[in-house]
């Protein structure tokens, strides 16, 4: 529930990285926040397509579709790449405003 919460939050046109979920959770194992992805059962409520690797890049197993599929909703929505397996994160990383992620750190401890 907590890395649905978080991904959740994510807006059209942006992105986030696993690493950065899990450091906002409190998940130790980088790979949870993957799994718990992968069982979303409400894709368009927890737009897990915006969850990509730490280097731009894409993980292989997203359910979905497949690396094409979330590539082709992250160019519809206006994600800006380096190349067509890239994500460019200056421009299209998701920044967490710092009272959200305070507000989820906090909710996240109980």
């Amino acid at each position: 529930e907590k890395v649905y919460k978080l991904v959740s939050f994510v807006p059209k046109g942006k992105v986030i990285t696993y690493k950065k979920v899990a450091e906002i959770a409190n998940i130790k194992d980088v790979r949870v926040i993957g799994f718990a992805l992968n069982k979303n059962k409400n894709p368009k409520k927890i737009p897990c397509h915006r969850v990509i690797k730490s280097d731009g890049t894409f993980a292989t197993g997203y359910a979905y579709g497949g690396k094409r599929t979330q590539q082709q909703k992250l160019i519809n929505e206006g994600v800006k790449f380096l190349n067509p397996e890239t994500v460019n994160l200056k421009q299209s990383l998701f920044k967490v405003p710092f009272n959200l992620e305070i507000y989820l750190r906090v909710i996240f401890l109980r």
